[in-house]
Order: C-alpha cells, then sequence, then structure tokens
C-alpha cells in the first residue's frame, strides 16, 4: 500500500530514543516530544533525514573491510551475496558467502503473510492467533471486572497492567519442559492516557486527576499469571496462587549489589537506600537457568520532574535525559516523581529486577551490579566454564551494549543457591572495530578513568553512572540497541538496533553503516570457541552485520539480507525484540515498520545455510501497535507475542480511536493484549 495513506504509529518514547541523550555524539536531548501522541513521521522529518547522504555500496565494504577489499574487489560469492536480487544486498561476511549459495532456501515453510496495514492483526495461514489476556482482565482473586469509563487504582492494581512488552514462558512443575501448563510473566511498560481515560488528550497531564495518576502507576509493572492448555485454546487459571501484580504504586522492591545502600540512593522515605516503592518503564527481559525472571527499566527518565540543577545529580541527570517537562507529570501528587523534593529517586530507577515467579511472596530485587541505563532487555546464557553471561542493550540513539558475566557460578541442582549470583561480577561495554573485532571494556573502579579524579569513587558510582563510565572508556555509539540475545543453538549472540535517524553521514562506521538510519540492522555477535562451546566470558569476539533492514526494493535504504534475497513481504522495519525457536531460527519482532506504510510484526529467518538472514513474515499487528514479547514453549508448539499500544497514531483518542482491536465493542477502547499462536492442525510453529 501507498505509505502517504498510511497514518504513522504514535509513540513519543521512540522519537526521544532516536534523539538521544550521549554528549559524544553532539545530540542534545529535547522535551518538545514529551507527552505521547506527537506522530512519529513529525519527529523523524524535524531530524532531517535526508535518505540520499547513505553511503554507497563501496563505503560500506571500506568501512567492514577495508579500503583494500573494497579496491581489489570481495570474492565473486561475497559480491554475488552484497548485490542479488533487486536490491538486496545479502548480509554474509566473505567466508558465510562462499560456504551458502543463493537460493534463498529458507527451512521456514510457513506460507508468507502479506504486508498490510489494518485494525485487525493477522497471522500466516495454517495458523491461528488467540488473544490470551488484555488489559483490564482480572489477574488477583477479587478483581473486578473492566470498566474502562470507570477506572480506579483498586481496580488496576489486581487487573492485568497496560502495554505489555516483555513475556516469559515458565513450566509447571517447575524445573520441567511441560508446554502445556505453566506461568506467564510479563511487563507493562507505559501507559496512553488518551486511549486510557475519556476527555483526555496525549498532552493533558493538567487535567489528569490523582486517582488517574494512580491509575497509571497500578497499570505499569508486571503481572504473572497461570496458565494452561487443553487442545489448541489456552487459558488463564483463574484464582490462581501463582497469580501475581507487581506495580509501581505499592509494590515494595529491595536494592542488592554494589550500589545498596549508597548514599545518592537514600531518600526521605528510605534512610537505607536499600528499599523502593515499584518499577518503572519495564520493557524487555529474560530468563535465568534457575527458574527466574529478568525485567528491565527503560526509559524511567520520563516520570521525573526536574533536573537536580545546582546538585550533584545534575551532571547524571542530564546523561539520562530527566528534564522539567516530563511525558508524566506525576509530581503533581506524588513528591517522590519531583527532583527538587526528593533528588535521589530517580537513581533508584533504570536497573535490572529479579524475582521468583513461582514463588508470590518472593521480593523482587533491583540487581545494581548489571549498571543503571535506560535497559532493554537482559538475556542469558550458561557459559562452558559455570559462569552466567547476562546481554542488555541501552535502548536510545547513540548507546552502548553490555555484558554482564558472573563472578560465582551457577548450580544447576540448586537453584536457592544462585539466589544472590547477579549481586556480583563485571560489567563490560561492546567496543566495535572495522575489522570485525569487538572488544568487551570493563567498567571496573580504579581501571582506566573510572576513578575518583573524574567523579567515580566507588564501583557503586560506575555503575549508577554507567552511560559516563561507558563514554569515558570510548565504547562504540549504536543505532539503538534493544533486544540483545545468544542463540542458545550456536552459542552467537544477536542485537537488534531498532533505528537511528540521527546518525549523521560523518558518524558512521562499520558497525552502524548508513546515516539517516529509519530501518534499523541486526549484528551477530561471535564468542571464540566452537559452536555449544562459545566462552561468553572472552574480552575479545568477532562480529558481522546479520541484516541491515528497510525495503530492497528502494535503493536509498540501502537494505541487506539473505543471498537469495526476501519477497515483497519478507523485508522489514525497526527489528525490536527476538526469540529463538529450538532449532536456532531468529523471531524478530519490529517496532516502527509504519512509518515505512507496514503494520509492525514478527518475521522469521535461519540463522545458517543458504536461509541465512532470509527473513519471512509471519504476523502482524493492528494499527498503531508494536510487537512485543516473543517467546516459545519448550516444545515449540505455541508462540506467544505481546501487541502493544494498539491504536496509538496521532490524534487518536478514547473516544476516536482508530481500531478497537481486540474486542471491536463500540463501549470497549483498544486492549493492549497477549496473544498465542498455535498451527491449526497442531505441530511445530514455523512449517
Amino acid at each position: 500500500m501507498d505509505d502517504h495513506d498510511v497514518p504513522l504509529s504514535v509513540r513519543a518514547a521512540d522519537d526521544r530514543e532516536n534523539i538521544g541523550v550521549n554528549p559524544t555524539t553532539g545530540a542534545r536531548f529535547e522535551t518538545m516530544m514529551a507527552a505521547r501522541g506527537v506522530a512519529a513521521s513529525d519527529a523523524r522529518e524535524n531530524d532531517g533525514v535526508n535518505p540520499s547522504t547513505e553511503p554507497s555500496i563501496d563505503d560500506l565494504v571500506a568501512a567492514r573491510f577495508g579500503r583494500r577489499a573494497a579496491l581489489k574487489g570481495l570474492s565473486a560469492a561475497a559480491t554475488l551475496a552484497m548485490l542479488a536480487g533487486t536490491g538486496a544486498v545479502g548480509a554474509l561476511s566473505p567466508r558465510q558467502a562462499r560456504a551458502a549459495t543463493p537460493t534463498g532456501g529458507s527451512s521456514l515453510t510457513f506460507k508468507e503473510l502479506p504486508h498490510g496495514y489494518d485494525e485487525d492483526h493477522h497471522v500466516a495461514e495454517g495458523y491461528q492467533a488467540q488473544v490470551l489476556i488484555r488489559w483490564g482482565d482480572k489477574v488477583l482473586p477479587g478483581a473486578p471486572a473492566f470498566a474502562p469509563q470507570a477506572l480506579t487504582a483498586a481496580a488496576q492494581s489486581a487487573q492485568f497492567g497496560y502495554n505489555n512488552d516483555y513475556v516469559g514462558y515458565f513450566p509447571l512443575p517447575r524445573g520441567s519442559q511441560s508446554s502445556d501448563h505453566g506461568l506467564l510473566a510479563v511487563n507493562h511498560e507505559y501507559t496512553d492516557r488518551q486511549l486510557m481515560f475519556p476527555g483526555i488528550g496525549p498532552e493533558d497531564q493538567d487535567k489528569q486527576t490523582a486517582e488517574m495518576i494512580d491509575v497509571e502507576l497500578a497499570a505499569h509493572g508486571h503481572s504473572v499469571i497461570e496458565i494452561r492448555r487443553e487442545g489448541e485454546r489456552w487459558s488463564v487459571v483463574e484464582d490462581s496462587p501463582y497469580n501475581r501484580r507487581l506495580t509501581a504504586l505499592a509494590t515494595p522492591f529491595l536494592v542488592t549489589g554494589p550500589a545498596a545502600g549508597h548514599d545518592r540512593l537514600k531518600t526521605k522515605a528510605d534512610p537505607t537506600g536499600t528499599q523502593v516503592i515499584g518499577t518503572l518503564n519495564n520493557c524487555a527481559g529474560g530468563t535465568t537457568p534457575w527458574g527466574t525472571v529478568l525485567i528491565a527499566e527503560e526509559n524511567v527518565h520520563q516520570y521525573f520532574r526536574g533536573t537536580g540543577a545546582a546538585t550533584a545529580e545534575s551532571a547524571n541527570y542530564k546523561r539520562m535525559g530527566i528534564t522539567d517537562k516530563p511525558a508524566y507529570d506525576w509530581a503533581r501528587f506524588h513528591d517522590r516523581f519531583d527532583v527538587s523534593k526528593e533528588l535521589n529517586e530517580a537513581n533508584r530507577f533504570g536497573w535490572m529486577v529479579e524475582f521468583d515467579p513461582y514463588d508470590p511472596a518472593s521480593v523482587p530485587k533491583k540487581r545494581t551490579a548489571l549498571g543503571r541505563f535506560k535497559h532493554e532487555a537482559a538475556t542469558t546464557i550458561l557459559n562452558a566454564d559455570g559462569r552466567l553471561a547476562v546481554y542488555c542493550g541501552d535502548d536510545e540513539a547513540f548507546e552502548y551494549v553490555y555484558k554482564f558475566i558472573t563472578t560465582g557460578k551457577v548450580d544447576p541442582a540448586n537453584p536457592a543457591a544462585n539466589a544472590d549470583l547477579l549481586d556480583d561480577g563485571v560489567l563490560f561495554v561492546g567496543k566495535f572495530s572495522a575489522d570485525g573485532a569487538l572488544r568487551w571494556i570493563p567498567l571496573v573502579h580504579g581501571q582506566g578513568p573510572l576513578t575518583a579524579a573524574n567523579g567515580f569513587n566507588s564501583q557503586a558510582d560506575v555503575l549508577i553512572e554507567a552511560r559516563r563510565a561507558a563514554d569515558l572508556l570510548g565504547a562504540t555509539p549504536m543505532d539503538r540497541p534493544e533486544d540483545v540475545e545468544p542463540n542458545p543453538v550456536t552459542g552467537t549472540v544477536f542485537m537488534n538496533l531498532t533505528n537511528n535517524t540521527k546518525r549523521k553521514d560523518d558518524r558512521i562506521d562499520a558497525a552502524n553503516p548508513r546515516a539517516g538510519n529509519g530501518h534499523g540492522h541486526v549484528i551477530e555477535m561471535i564468542p571464540p570457541g566452537e559452536r555449544g562451546k562459545r566462552d561468553h566470558a572472552a574480552s575479545e569476539y568477532t562480529w558481522d552485520i546479520f541484516l541491515l533492514a528497510g525495503n530492497p526494493a528502494n535503493p536509498k535504504d540501502g537494505a541487506r539480507y539473505g543471498a537469495g534475497g526476501v519477497s515483497e513481504s519478507g523485508w522489514l522495519s525497526c527489528p525490536d525484540n527476538m526469540a529463538f525457536d529450538n532449532q536456532g531460527r531468529i523471531w524478530i519482532s519490529t517496532d516502527g515498520a509504519p512509518k515505512a506504510g507496514i503494520a509492525d510484526g514478527i518475521w522469521a529467518a535461519d540463522v545458517e545455510g543458504p536461509g541465512r538472514a532470509v527473513t519471512r513474515h509471519f504476523y502482524s499487528t493492528p494499527r498503531g501497535a508494536e510487537m512485543c514479547g516473543p517467546c516459545f514453549t519448550p516444545d515449540n508448539t505455541t508462540f506467544f507475542v505481546a501487541v502493544q499500544h494498539p491504536g496509538d497514531e496521532a490524534k487518536a483518542t478514547y473516544e476516536n480511536p482508530v481500531t478497537r482491536w481486540p474486542d471491536f465493542k463500540a463501549d470497549l477502547p483498544p486492549r493492549p493484549s497477549v496473544v498465542a499462536i498455535t498451527r491449526k492442525a497442531g505441530g511445530f510453529i514455523g512449517v
């Protein structure tokens, strides 16, 4: 369809992520998009994106393989991979190109879903997509029925929260591989006031009542629900003792690790610096080998009013993007969100949180050893030496990719022995070189510039200001690192870089090779060692570009896919989250594709062989929605996805939404929901 006829999705957070606050880029954080409801297209036009400024193929080759390779020419197979098809450039290194045949022969055999953009969701032929749970559905015993015109904080605290993002499946009983009975752990990232409350627009913070704001606080956080499958239908187990809500309104959290109890985390309400009420902006997440869930705190800056001017936190808060005009004016009724009244509260958010979904009494813990920044996710893999590797992205333009390596080893036979494993270890940040090398630099107090002379008096200071520490260490500023996830079959690590329209010609590099990058790309990071025995604790990896997203039929996009090219519906834009099936194939969700004239959704591809990076379209969201939370059951027969902010387009309101998905009832607004996808005839997803 013509992208001029498609209303573009609305997400001010996306605009902030594209603006960036990394001083090494010269980009200044601005607040004109502070409230949700500003068209993403407007922000990108204000960024001055000019597709004609993108580097040539020769420039890309030179940046990645060196000027000599560009002058001499690549091998015939590599050149074919880079130029095959109607602009579809193979995302293969010379080594991989020589080993692959450019047939596009994917192991994924489902009939592709056509691109589109309408009020409903769609899945590939032969599959069914069941809405499992929606915003406002019952979670806790006694929760009232959803009443959208009479929302209360008490009701919302017992109901499924808003804007579901990360989804994790935890089999029941614990330790089993059950794919018919388990727990779903689901993040609730943020709220869209204009779609939740009658008569409230995206910029109407001053019209919100105290009760409305408490509803928003209660709608943030996390839900745990028990689910069961009978046949091909899933259902939520009502009044399950496992069902739980964590909210930003009332749930207590502990702070653990090196920053726990530090003076910069102490407040009037918590003079110990170890107890926090709530969690914010929970985006993606991860699981640990001992059955706990990790949930990210991402864009926490938008909830705090004030800059901390003339205080010791001024530079710190500027680096995190905290301003006088937050997207959420909760400070009108809650002093803890007013920096002038509670200076340190903002330092208590931006961490990774761990809790046990199997224990409804477990206290969530903010694991400060993993650093404070805008965490997108924390995905794990057990290293060959028994230590755990955790990979994280900082989701903003020109920010960094991190990994954390535990000091202790995982005890597979005793989950309790791993309870505090994430409190002791080393956080590293990535530096990418044009020769294909990736160096992991430790963020350790006293090493290099991380000393008192630069304002780091302890390891706690380094972790509280992880972004500034990474700046000083010379990490590579990336095009919005979102999900960073190890492939459990190959052991390599994939990173989705959603987009960065602020990158100019003079700032392109080998790992971020396009100026005005509106479509994003995917990088594969390769630890040393053999398949299945890779050393994730190593300080040196290699890396490769897996794909450059965009429309290969449009040469200005500079898109690169697998050697065989992709179909008319196989190309994608703005990769965000990902999941791997038990064959090691990648399933990519997107956030921002509507600006390219197509719905966000799911695309899948092989990571090896002739189908490497040949993406195929599997699922699409309704209008205005983002695709989140891809997650498989252990047997790969159910695929859970999260439809976030359906209907979130410019000028859409509670009274006049662009879709009423998933209920399509005149008295109900659009509702973020988790969807369970299965084959109609049963069997594995992907065939």
